[in-house]
């Protein structure tokens, strides 16, 4: 079973868990295209944007930041130049590809500001565990639900337009992405049990 709440404090006392796989920068849409490439074998990815912080009221910022995630690689697709490539509309639209992510209706959002798409398979873990009876959601909440690890959320609100991503900004956003994935096999897995009465 799983708990169906928890608290900042017990957060905080669990240990950080971060990506440690292989991260692969995409700036250019010829790399954006290879990257889409890889992964389209892939049945279920982990999936997150980052956009550059607004902090002025009505100012807005198209995503810098595509990050598709397996278990042992994340693509970063640097958008903030290029918008959304015709291979990116295709991996957005494809159903036979899931991407798993969180809060997922701003990110599509705000991809279809760049241009506008016909979103296929998305799922969004905070209604996923809404419906399980979860009732702290989010990616800090449902890591230390799910995985007893804590997320570092440092990196948010940092320049994600930087001409060079940071090693700090590439591995908070590949875990982003990743840990979402994580989460959902954890989920996929009690299910199972459940089903088969374990």
């Amino acid at each position: 079973m799983y708990a169906t709440t928890i608290t900042k404090d017990e957060i905080n006392k669990m240990p950080l868990i971060q990506f440690d796989g292989k991260i692969i920068i995409a700036t250019t849409p010829k790399t954006i295209a290879k990257a889409l490439d890889e992964i389209k074998n892939e049945t279920e990815l982990g999936f997150d944007t980052e956009s550059k912080p607004a902090f002025k009221k009505g100012q807005f910022n198209h995503v810098a930041l595509v990050q598709i995630a397996t278990e042992n690689t994340c693509y970063l697709l640097r958008t903030a130049k290029w918008g959304i490539t015709p291979e990116l509309k295709h991996f957005l639209e494809n159903k036979s590809q899931l991407k798993v992510g969180l809060a997922l209706d701003d990110d599509i959002k705000a991809l279809q500001k760049r241009l506008p798409f016909d979103s296929g398979s998305f799922l969004d873990l905070n209604k996923y565990a809404t419906q399980m009876g979860i009732q702290n959601i989010g990616v800090k909440s449902l890591t230390g639900i799910f995985i007893g690890r804590k997320v570092s959320k440092n990196q948010q609100t940092s320049n994600w337009e930087n001409e060079h991503l940071t090693e700090q900004q590439q591995i908070y956003a590949a875990t982003d992405a990743w840990i979402c994935l994580r989460i959902y096999k954890v989920i996929k897995e009690i299910e199972r049990r459940q089903q088969n009465g374990l």
